[in-house]
C-alpha cells in the first residue's frame, strides 16, 4: 500500500503562481521563470509513490527542491498544482484540496517532522520536550510523560529526562527530536537533513540507531539528505532531484549501477560501491565456470567442485567441507572458518560477502530458488572496488 502518492506536483513560491505555471507548460527553465515573473519554482511536475514502511531519501544539491517537496507533504508548502495524497485509514486525503481541519488532523495523527536544527524548547526539560506535542493534544500530564519516557528509553536517554537541552551534546539533542516525533505515534515521519549538523562519528551512530528504530516501529520515512553515502545506507529507495524536477527514483543499487543522466552519474561517481552493491551485480554466473562430468569448478586453487542437484549441492574437495547456508543459520559470523563452504542469497551485501569469504577462505556460493546461480571470489570483489560491475538482472 502507498502511504504517500504524488502526482504531477508543482510548488511555486510567489504571489502569482499561475504565471509561473503557464511558463512551465511552455517549457521555460526555472531561471527563465524567475527572470520573467520573480516566481520561484520549488517543485516541477514530480510524480512518485512511497510505500508504507519504506525509507525514501530525497537527494539533490542545494536548491534542487528536495526540502520543498518534503514540506509539501505536511502542508508547510502550498501545492500550486497536482495531487499529493496521504493514506489516512482506509482512504486517501489530497493535501491540494483538503480544508484546515483535515490538514490539522493529518499533522496531529498521521505526519510528524524532525528538523535539522533540533527545534527543542530551551526552557523545557528533555522529558517535557518529548512530551510537547502530546501536551498540544491536551493529553493529561501523567499520560504524556509516561509515553515520553518510553520514547526516551528507546533512544537511550532515559537517565537524561530532567536535563535541559543545553546540557546535552548535539547528537543527544537530535535523539530528543527523534523521541518527540516518535512520541506522536504517527505513521509517517518527515526528516529534513536531521543529521547534517553533527560530527561524522555521531552522524553514523544516529543513522544506525534510526535503522534499529525503524526495524522495531516500521514507520514510513521521507528523509532529505545531501550525503549519498547516508542515502545508500538508510534508504530503501532514493529520489534524486535537480532544479525542482525528479531525475531518477529507484533502489540504491539501481541508482549506482544505472544512472540515467550525467547529473546522477556525477552524484554517484565517488561513492563507495561496497555500501550498495549486492552479490547479483558481481557474481560469476555458473555458465562461466569450468564444467566436467556434471561438476562445476568453483575454486581451481583448492580443487573444489560442486554438483548441483534439485535442491542442494554436493561438494567435492581434497579436504572435507561443510556446506553452510548462511541465510538459514544462527551461526555467528565469528564462527565461520575454513572447514565451511558458505551458500548465500544473490542479494547479499558485498561487505557481508567479503567478510564471509575472508573467514571461510573459500568462494561464496550464491543460490536462488534452490538453484546455484553464481560464485563470488576474490576477482569479483576486486571488480567491485574498481567499479567493474554489471547491471543487476531481475530476480
Amino acid at each position: 500500500m502507498n502511504a504517500i502518492s504524488i502526482k504531477n506536483l508543482d510548488v511555486v513560491f510567489g504571489n502569482s503562481p499561475k504565471k509561473a505555471l503557464a511558463l512551465l507548460d511552455q517549457g521555460l527553465t526555472r531561471q527563465q521563470i524567475i527572470d520573467q515573473t520573480s516566481q520561484v519554482v520549488g517543485v516541477d511536475n514530480v510524480s512518485m509513490e512511497i510505500q508504507e514502511g519504506e525509507i525514501c531519501v530525497l537527494m539533490g544539491l542545494s536548491g534542487s527542491g528536495k526540502s520543498s517537496l518534503l514540506r509539501a507533504v505536511n502542508g508547510l508548502n502550498t501545492i500550486s498544482r497536482g495531487a499529493l495524497e496521504i493514506k489516512d485509514g482506509d482512504h486517501n486525503v489530497d493535501l491540494a484540496n483538503c480544508d484546515e481541519n483535515t490538514l490539522r488532523s493529518l499533522r496531529t495523527n498521521r505526519v510528524s517532522m524532525v528538523f535539522q536544527k533540533f527545534a527543542l524548547m530551551p526552557w523545557l526539560t528533555v522529558l517535557d520536550n518529548v512530551a510537547f506535542g502530546l501536551d498540544m493534544l491536551g493529553i493529561a500530564k501523567a499520560e504524556r510523560r509516561e509515553r515520553a519516557r518510553k520514547q526516551l528509553e528507546m533512544v537511550g536517554l532515559a537517565e537524561w529526562e530532567s536535563k535541559f537541552p543545553h546540557e546535552l551534546s548535539g547528537g543527544m539533542q537530535q535523539r530528543v527530536g527523534l523521541a518527540r516525533a516518535f512520541a506522536m505515534d504517527t505513521d509517517i515521519l518527515l526528516m529534513d537533513e536531521p543529521f547534517s549538523a553533527l560530527d561524522p562519528l555521531i552522524r553514523a551512530q544516529l543513522q544506525d540507531e534510526l535503522l534499529d528504530l525503524q526495524a522495531k516501529l516500521n514507520k514510513t520515512i521521507l528523509f532529505v539528505s545531501h550525503d549519498l553515502d547516508e542515502a545508500l545506507k538508510i534508504g530503501n529507495n532514493i529520489a534524486i532531484m535537480e532544479s525542482g524536477k525528479l531525475i531518477q527514483h529507484g533502489k540504491p543499487e539501481e541508482i549506482v549501477l544505472t544512472p540515467k543522466t550525467e547529473y546522477v552519474k556525477d552524484f554517484v561517481a565517488h561513492t563507495n560501491p561496497l555500501n550498495v552493491l549486492k552479490g547479483r551485480s558481481l557474481m560469476q554466473p555458473i555458465h562461466q565456470l569450468k564444467e566436467q562430468d556434471a561438476r562445476l569448478c568453483i575454486c581451481e586453487n583448492h580443487d573444489i567442485w560442486v554438483a548441483p542437484s534439485s535442491d542442494n549441492l554436493e561438494v567435492f574437495s581434497q579436504a572435507p567441507l561443510e556446506l553452510v547456508h548462511w541465510n538459514n543459520t544462527n551461526l555467528a559470523l565469528e564462527n565461520i572458518n575454513a572447514s565451511m563452504l558458505i551458500v548465500a542469497s544473490p542479494d547479499i551485501d558485498m561487505r557481508e560477502a567479503i567478510e564471509l569469504k575472508h573467514r571461510s577462505e573459500h568462494p561464496v556460493l550464491l543460490m536462488e530458488n534452490n538453484q546455484l546461480v553464481g560464485v563470488l571470489n576474490d576477482g569479483e570483489f576486486y571488480n567491485a572496488l574498481l567499479g567493474n560491475y554489471q547491471t543487476p538482472t531481475a530476480a
